[in-house]
């Protein structure tokens, strides 16, 4: 499969598993799984034919694990991100000292008021290093690292979980535990 294929069939799962699944006739469970050959006949129905190795390929290959297969291999999730109501089952965890948020610049004066919020998600992601948070930052603009004070978070009663691909998940992070890295060197875009 090419790059530009593979980019698209992530694209298409991602939106598809995380929010819409409905336009293509999906119904996930409670726990955002969908049986993997549900998924390959929607896709069929909705012009994006994707082979059963296409499908392994890109969940094995995707550089940010957003997508997981049950334990059988039989059913899909994405990892995190979703804006349609699932419960991922991920048990509380005991965050490292520091975590990272990468946002736009042009998002710092409502975060400066109001901490971050999940806006159309369930949580707040935040990445385990500045890199990364740096990567998503640049997603949605010039971009800007947020230190997050986790071990603060936590010592005062705020729940922490990781996904399956390692991104940090909490409800909320209030202004004071939010710190502005230096200003990041405009990233390259993907």
């Amino acid at each position: 499969m090419t790059d530009k294929r593979s980019v698209r069939v992530s694209k298409f799962l991602s939106r598809h598993l995380r929010h819409s699944p409905g336009r293509i006739g999906l119904r996930p469970d409670e726990a955002g799984w969908v049986a993997v050959e549900e998924l390959l006949a929607a896709c069929a129905r909705a012009g994006l034919p994707i082979t059963r190795a296409e499908l392994d390929q890109v969940v094995a290959a995707n550089d940010k694990r957003r997508f997981a297969f049950s334990d059988d291999g039989t059913r899909i999730r994405a990892s995190q991100g979703h804006s349609i109501p699932v419960r991922l089952g991920l048990p509380p965890a005991v965050p490292p000292p520091v975590l990272y948020h990468g946002t736009a610049r042009s998002a710092l004066p409502a975060i400066e008021r109001e901490g971050l919020r999940p806006m159309r998600r369930h949580d707040v992601h935040l990445s385990a290093d500045p890199a990364t948070a740096l990567r998503v930052g640049a997603r949605h603009g010039a971009p800007v690292v947020l230190r997050v004070d986790a071990a603060a978070m936590h010592a005062d009663g705020r729940e922490f979980r990781v996904s399956d691909n390692g991104v940090w998940l909490t409800a909320a992070v209030p202004p004071r535990y939010l710190r502005r890295l230096a200003d990041a060197p405009p990233a390259s875009r993907r």
